[in-house]
C-alpha cells in the first residue's frame, strides 16, 4: 500500500503519555483522566508550581497556551483552572487543572512563563479567582469600577450604570443604564402553521376554503393529454439570428459630417447647433 503524504502535522500518540506523566508527578496527582483524544491531571491546588516546572523542564511541554477557568457551584471548591501545555518537539498537548473556591489562591505561574501573567488577570477578572504571587492581579476586561465577576452570573443582568465618552463634557462618563426600548415578546411559531392572531390587514384577504382541497384526479385537470401534445408540436421554436436573412443594411451608416445642414427650427425654439456651438452674437 502506497504511503499517503499529507501536509497536516503528525501528532504524537497518547499510548503511555498519561502513565508516564503521573509516575513523574507522583504524590502531587490527585486524579487523571484520558477522553476525547486529551490528557487530563488533576493535581494538588499548592503543587501546581512544581508539577509545571516539571513538565516543562523533564518532559519537554515548553509552552503555556492558556489558562481557563471552570465553575461547578454545587462544588465545596467550585472553581478549577484548567493549565493547557503544549510540546513543540513532541507535537502533544497535556491539560492540568487544579481546584479552588473563592477564598483560597491558587499559586501563580508566571514564575515559569510571563505570559500566565495576562491569562490569570483574565481568570481572576472572570471568575474571581485569586493567585497568590501575581504582583499585578488587576481586571483586564471589565470595567474598572465593576463589581462582581462576570462568568459567576451573581450581578445583574443589564447593571446599574453605563459607561460611554461625552462630546458635550469631552470626558468619559457614568450615568443610569436606560434601555432602548421595553422587553417585548416574540412568537417563534412555524410561519407555515401561521399566529394564533390576526394580523392588521389580514383580516380583508380573501382565503380559500381548506375543507374543499383542489386535486387532479383525471388527467384532463393536469393540462396534459392528446390535444396538448399536438398544440405543442405546432410551434416550432425559431432559428438563431445568424441563421435567417433579415434584409437589414449592415454597412455602416454615413458619417455626421458628410450629411447636409439641418434646416433651422423657426419660432422660439432653440436650435441643437446653436445651443452646443456658441457663436458670436451681434
Amino acid at each position: 500500500m502506497a504511503k499517503v503524504l499529507h501536509s497536516a502535522p503528525r501528532y504524537a500518540t497518547n499510548e503511555g503519555v498519561r502513565d508516564a506523566l503521573c509516575a513523574a508527578l507522583g504524590s502531587m496527582v490527585v486524579d487523571s483522566i484520558e477522553e476525547f483524544g486529551e490528557i487530563v491531571i488533576t493535581v494538588k491546588r499548592e503543587s501546581i508550581e512544581d508539577a509545571l516546572r516539571l513538565l516543562r523542564d523533564e518532559h519537554a511541554y515548553q509552552q503555556l497556551m492558556e489558562i481557563a477557568g471552570a465553575d461547578y457551584p454545587s462544588r465545596p471548591e467550585r472553581f478549577e483552572v484548567v493549565y493547557m501545555l503544549l510540546s513543540l518537539t513532541k507535537n502533544h498537548r497535556v491539560m492540568v487543572k487544579v481546584s479552588t473556591d473563592e477564598a483560597t489562591p491558587v499559586p501563580t505561574v508566571t514564575t515559569l512563563w510571563p505570559v500566565a501573567g495576562w491569562l490569570e488577570r483574565e481568570v481572576f477578572d472572570m471568575y474571581g479567582v485569586m493567585f497568590d504571587g501575581n504582583t499585578d492581579l488587576r481586571r483586564i476586561l471589565t470595567d474598572y469600577g465593576f463589581e462582581g465577576h462576570p462568568f459567576r452570573k451573581d450581578f445583574p443582568l443589564t447593571g446599574y450604570t453605563e459607561l460611554r465618552y461625552s462630546e458635550e463634557e469631552k470626558r468619559v462618563v457614568y450615568e443610569p443604564v436606560e434601555l432602548a426600548q421595553d422587553f417585548r415578546s416574540f412568537d417563534f411559531t412555524s410561519p407555515w402553521e401561521g399566529a394564533d392572531y390576526v394580523l392588521p390587514g389580514d383580516e380583508k384577504a380573501d382565503v380559500p376554503p381548506v375543507d374543499d382541497p383542489k386535486v387532479t384526479e383525471k388527467p384532463s385537470d393536469t393540462g396534459a393529454g392528446a390535444k396538448a401534445d399536438e398544440k405543442a408540436e405546432e410551434k416550432v421554436s425559431a432559428g438563431a439570428p445568424a441563421e435567417e436573412d433579415t434584409g437589414i443594411d449592415t454597412e455602416a451608416p454615413e458619417t455626421t459630417e458628410d450629411q447636409p445642414d439641418r434646416k433651422a427650427s423657426e419660432g422660439d425654439v432653440h436650435d441643437t447647433k446653436g445651443a452646443t456651438k456658441p457663436e458670436d452674437k451681434e
